[in-house]
């Protein structure tokens, strides 16, 4: 049994080993020839060749001992082994080992039918081995099974079956005697490549992918009909192409490092992205490829199957999905951060922080001059040729924003767009407008669009994108007209309220007294600072009114709520203040008249419907309720004596010289607008020199700081009352936290500087008709003392008529009283508690022109109550060498 290769039981690669075994079968088998007709010497004689080689030195040019990748034993399990002339098994390669599972030594010597055959069959079999033994040679399927080893501990039923095409061929051992060489073939391993191949068919030729076999040389070796479909041709027409052939050179450069790293790691690739186009078609194709590597049946890499996928559309919609969505995240974003301030330039800059750069890379925002003025319609605007000013720019490229177009218009620039320009056609039109890009310069695509709200057109935006980016599409269109009107209608509400701020603003100004008042005894100095520009504007309000006999009103108040509404009922607060001062009513009188006029502002028929409502009960609408605080100090500088009445305001703040300010204790009443409440009152004498201060919530009270601090803070303040007053409100607004602008903050300041005693004369008069002269001669005596020679006639013939009508009319004794200060005040006091009344006296009365005579001789005269009667007055200019004086014979002889 020589002819089989001793070599072949130790080969190390079982490929090998079976290589081995079919060489030497081959080399047995002569072409022509029968092998049963073969002498044993001719058959050892034609075997001795391959056996002496493979058993000795192995030749170079042995082509059988070479191992290309892809043999078929590298799949197919064939064994061989030797039948002695006892018809036992000699010899037992390694293949044979592999398939049974029984090692050469414990085969050599068993009987082959007995061990591997079943007992059914075991008859013929025997019948077999005798016609092979005796020269025949067999082939055939052969079911077998393999005996259990008892060393191992196996049972007998352990057995594995199996199926097996045997071919024996007879020989003739050294000594003469007949034998056999056997191969066999695991048909088990046949019929699965036959399944597997009929498998690899299916799924290569019908997939719906296109499937690629490449080489290691990265070369197609197969390629199937759905990957010919689309790039053209047969599917033989593919085969020795490479990447380079499908691909643009850079795309097929990265794909083939790729491949290498494939080939070499044997790590998959899975979803790699391959752009380029098809054959015949400019359109830009996308495909998803999985790469992994392909090994042969010993395991080494024969190629890499590639598995590609086209991807176009998909790209597509996912695109557009992606672009829906960053266009609702630019939308969500737009509506979190546009129209967060009430300030225009503010609202423009949050647009353009918004779009760039996530939507372009340069953006304008230009308003209409005219609406930004607070004009309703400005000239030009149907036409789009009217002023606009560029209010907001924002670039995300560079400094420069558009390089070899137009000259840049600068932040805060007037100007105007052509008729015929595209800009001024989105104005006119109120569509967008695409603007062509200059050539050479950096603009690829610019949008204007038209800011729209509330169907008038406020202004334009543009966006703009660079070269290299994207060119503006149908939806980024309307996403820019949606982002614009968001835009326009925050812009067009900011300036909606500005307008009515500044309208508000300018009527509580108006109503406030212009510059610094003046007042008799009294330094005067006010602050007014109205809230910011995101607050609407509120209803404090401070006044100084001069009262007759040299006395002033000092009027601080505050209407709760604010805008326009909150104006409107402070100046109508205002002009009543007014109004009950000039009737000098005392300070809780005046607070009480105020309280019925706040109660009627909210009710359609005024004060007297207020009050008839006021007794049937009803749920009141605070929404229509005006209410408001107020403290109300009547100061006469002759006594020096200081009279308050507060409606629910903070206390007035006063400092004497050389003593730490102080809160006066003014009962609060309950605010105006309220009702049912009387009003107290307080008089409280003032030293000279002393600081009054009057003020407002916003002064001390905001957000950060509490109340009690606030009025803690502002009496601190106030330490040094012999600064200029000036100087101490500029202090007191500095060291307070006034810059909070949550509320107007009014603040009113007075130091008391009472009439010296040598500019009053006061003398006690009895009731007599010799009073009348007296009252003449003391008047002439201190206006001469005071150098008022000019006012001597008129003061004698005005005091004349008071003190007659005093002694006429009035009651208990009489007391002149003569005040010079900025002007000449006369006053004449009795106890009579009625009013004197001017009438218009006929051409034949004989008097009635007592009071007519005063009223055309002096600057002003009235009366007023008092505690014990009542007091008349006149007031005369002093002479100042401009102003001339009524000429008493000229104003008598007017009377008739």
């Amino acid at each position: 049994m020589s002819e089989i290769p001793a070599k072949a039981t130790e080969s190390e690669d079982p490929s090998d080993g079976a290589r081995a075994d079919a060489a030497g079968d081959v080399a047995r088998t002569v072409p022509g020839e029968d092998a049963g007709d073969a002498t044993g010497e001719e058959a050892g004689g034609t075997a001795a060749g391959p056996v002496g080689d493979v058993a000795g030195e192995v030749p170079t040019d042995a082509m059988w001992q070479s191992s290309p990748p892809g043999s078929i034993y590298d799949y197919i399990k064939v064994a061989s082994f030797s039948i002695g002339a006892d018809g036992l098994v000699d010899q037992w390669s390694l293949r044979a080992e592999q398939i049974f599972g029984i090692s050469a030594e414990r085969a050599v010597g068993m009987d082959p039918i007995e061990a591997f055959v079943t007992a059914d069959r075991r008859e013929s079999g025997q019948r077999k081995m005798a016609e092979i033994l005796d020269g025949r040679e067999w082939t055939g399927l052969v079911p077998f099974r393999t005996p259990a080893s008892e060393e191992a501990g196996e049972s007998a039923d352990e057995v594995t079956e199996g199926l097996a095409e045997v071919y024996v061929m007879p020989t003739v051992t050294e000594d003469g005697e007949r034998a056999a060489v056997c191969v066999v073939v695991d048909v088990r391993t046949l019929r699965s490549m036959e399944t597997d191949l009929a498998a690899s068919q299916a799924i290569f030729g019908q997939s719906p992918f296109g499937f690629l076999l490449i080489d290691t040389d990265l070369r197609v070796r197969r390629a199937n009909q759905r990957f010919a479909s689309i790039f053209g041709g047969s599917v033989d027409d593919h085969c020795g192409k490479g990447v380079h052939d499908y691909l643009p050179r850079t795309e097929a450069e990265r794909v083939t490092a790729i491949l290498r790293r494939v080939l070499e790691t044997g790590d998959s690739i899975t979803d790699m992205h391959v752009t380029g186009y098809a054959p015949g078609s400019e359109e830009r194709r996308h495909w998803s490829i999985n790469l992994y590597r392909v090994h042969g049946g010993s395991g080494r890499p024969i190629g890499i199957a590639w598995l590609g996928t086209d991807i176009t559309a998909r790209r597509a919609a996912a695109r557009e999905a992606a672009a829906a969505r960053r266009n609702l995240a630019l939308l969500n974003e737009a509506g979190a951060r546009i129209g967060n301030s009430l300030d225009l330039e503010t609202t423009a800059r949050e647009l353009l922080d918004v779009v760039v750069p996530g939507f372009c890379d340069l953006a304008t925002v230009d308003l209409y001059q005219g609406l930004l003025a607070g004009d309703e319609t400005p000239p030009g605007l149907a036409d789009g040729s009217a002023e606009l000013r560029r209010v907001a720019f924002a670039s995300a490229v560079s400094d420069a924003p558009f390089v070899g177009g137009p000259a840049p218009v600068a932040v805060g620039a007037v100007h105007h767009y052509p008729f015929n320009s595209p800009c001024a056609d989105a104005l006119r039109t109120a569509r967008p407008q695409h603007i062509p890009a200059e050539e050479g310069g950096l603009i690829q695509s610019t949008l204007a669009v038209p800011m729209v709200a509330h169907d008038t057109v406020v202004g334009l935006a543009q966006f703009s994108r660079t070269k290299g980016s994207e060119p503006f599409g149908e939806r980024d269109r309307a996403l820019a007209v949606e982002l614009a009107a968001r835009a326009a209608v925050c812009i067009d509400n900011a300036r909606l309220y500005r307008r009515e701020h500044e309208r508000a603003l300018i009527l509580q100004r108006s109503l406030l007294p212009p510059g610094d008042p003046e007042a008799s005894g009294l330094d005067i100095a006010c602050r007014y600072l109205p809230g910011n520009a995101a607050t609407e504007v509120g209803g404090d309000w401070f006044d100084v009114i001069e009262l007759p006999g040299h006395r002033t009103a000092l009027v601080v108040g505050d209407v709760m709520g604010r805008g326009l509404r909150a104006a409107v009922a402070m100046g109508e607060l205002r002009t009543a203040v007014r109004t009950l001062a000039l009737l000098d009513l005392e300070p809780a009188e005046v607070l009480s008249a105020l309280d019925e006029i706040a109660r009627g502002l909210g009710t359609p028929g005024g004060v007297q419907q207020a009050t008839r409502t006021a007794r049937q009960p009803r749920d009141a609408d605070l929404s229509e309720v005006y209410l408001a605080t107020c403290v109300y100090a009547v100061y006469d500088s002759v006594t020096r004596r200081c009279t308050f009445a507060n409606a629910g305001h903070l206390p007035p703040v006063l400092v004497e010289p050389g003593e730490s300010a102080l809160m006066l204790d003014v009962p609060p009443g309950m605010p105006l607008g309220v009702g049912g409440e009387p009003f107290e009152e307080v008089e409280v004498e003032l030293p000279e020199g002393a600081l009054l201060a009057l003020y407002t919530d916003g002064l001390v009270e905001s957000r950060d700081h509490p109340l009690d601090e606030g009025l803690q803070a502002f009496v601190g303040a106030l330490t040094d009352p012999s600064s200029p007053l000036e100087d101490v409100c500029d202090h007191v607004l500095n060291t307070l936290d006034t810059h909070h602008g949550e509320d107007d903050i009014a603040l009113l300041m007075a130091r008391v500087q009472g009439l010296p005693a040598d500019s009053v004369g006061d003398w006690t008069l009895p009731r007599e008709p010799r009073s009348v002269g007296r009252a003449r001669e003391y008047a002439r005596t201190q206006l001469v003392a005071w150098d008022l020679e000019p006012l001597v006639d008129t003061t004698e013939l005005l005091v004349s008529e008071l003190v007659t009508n005093a002694l006429r009319y009035g009651e208990g004794e009489i007391r002149l009283r003569l005040l010079l200060d900025r002007t000449l005040v006369c006053e004449v006091w009795d106890a009579g508690l009625v009013q004197p009344r001017r009438r218009r006296a006929r051409d034949t009365d004989e008097g009635g022109r007592g009071l007519q005579l005063v009223g055309l001789l002096s600057a002003g005269w009235g009366s007023r109550r008092t505690p014990r009667g009542k007091t008349v007055w006149f007031e005369l200019p002093l002479p100042d060498g401009e102003t001339g004086l009524a000429d008493p014979a000229e104003a008598l002889l007017s009377l008739f």
